[in-house]
């Protein structure tokens, strides 16, 4: 038998795979796929967000007893005063990230990624930004999170700050990653290009589809296809438009993360999916942190399902 020539059987099998979307075709590939033929290292992490009405440590604590190896700093947690308080202030030193990427550590995870928690057009971001990198250095946290207002901002002016603070991302061992919140970055073909035009390793994509769907409607398994060779990260977040439009935990929505993941499967990079909505659609979230911990441990548990399948 001629080897190149495929069996019935397995010429089904990849005609079904290819129509579910699964296998792109050819005049998908290139752009739609980064692939190095090696599997992806995705780090599923939880960011301490979904637990922003309890303290840091509490945090920490339920995302490593759910299971988790690596976590993602939320914004703002619950101080034993009732008070809600910023996980680290844009102006702290270096020294105080340290020691709560010390925290993590002593607490069995490793931080991947950080909000920067301003948008990149604010008058103070490049200052902002530049502390956020110096930070994340000092806490040994490879990523620094940014997005634009919903409404929009001023293309030009991100152009010419983030090529400024690409040489002092990687000065740092930090990468720098744009994801979709909405107005003209609303997309991940926006960040893209973006991340094109400024054209520096240190300046990348991070993926939320849930974001996509959310504020704009759109399909995000179609416009992955636009910008997998630029993501470095997710934040992941599923999302409903049936019976009502919300965000909610992976899987739990309308959202394919067999397709979502597929395109950046096989890059031969260290990919962290950091767990940024683990909540139910329709019912009330829950306020008992044990409630939110098994969330978490279902949102781990069905993403290293789908990963297991896409890299078996």
């Amino acid at each position: 038998m001629n080897p190149n020539t495929l069996s019935r059987r397995n010429f089904l099998h990849l005609s079904a795979a290819t129509a579910a979307g699964l296998i792109l075709p050819a005049s998908a590939s290139g752009q739609g796929q980064a692939s190095s033929g090696r599997k992806t290292d995705f780090q599923i992490a939880c960011m301490t967000l979904p637990y922003a009405q309890c303290s840091f440590q509490r945090a920490l604590e339920g995302i490593h007893d759910a299971g988790f190896k690596y976590v993602a700093w939320g914004t703002r947690h619950r101080q034993p005063n009732g008070e809600s308080l910023p996980v680290l202030e844009p102006e702290a030193p270096p020294s105080t990230a340290k020691e709560f990427g010390v925290r993590c550590r002593d607490t069995g995870l490793t931080p991947l990624m950080m909000f920067s928690g301003i948008y990149p057009e604010a008058k103070n971001a490049l200052e902002v930004l530049t502390n956020r990198i110096r930070q994340a250095a000092a806490a040994r946290i490879p990523q620094v999170l940014t997005f634009g207002h919903t409404e929009g901002g001023s293309r030009p002016i991100w152009i010419e700050r983030f090529r400024k603070l690409g040489p002092i991302a990687r000065d740092h061992g930090v990468l720098l990653v744009i994801k979709q919140h909405g107005g003209d970055t609303g997309t991940g073909a926006a960040c893209a290009d973006v991340v094109r035009e400024v054209a520096d390793e240190g300046v990348k994509v991070n993926y939320d589809a849930g974001n996509v769907m959310d504020y704009l409607n759109l399909d995000p398994i179609t416009d992955i296809q636009s910008c997998a060779e630029e993501i470095r990260s997710f934040c992941i977040k599923d999302h409903r438009n049936f019976p009502k439009d919300q965000d909610c935990g992976p899987g739990f929505g309308e959202i394919d993360h067999y397709k979502l993941l597929q395109p950046v499967a096989f890059t031969g990079l260290t990919m962290p999916l950091c767990c940024e909505n683990i909540f139910a659609p329709l019912v009330e979230r829950p306020t008992d942190a044990s409630e939110i911990d098994t969330l978490a441990r279902r949102a781990r548990e069905f993403l290293e399902i789908v990963i297991r399948g896409l890299h078996t």
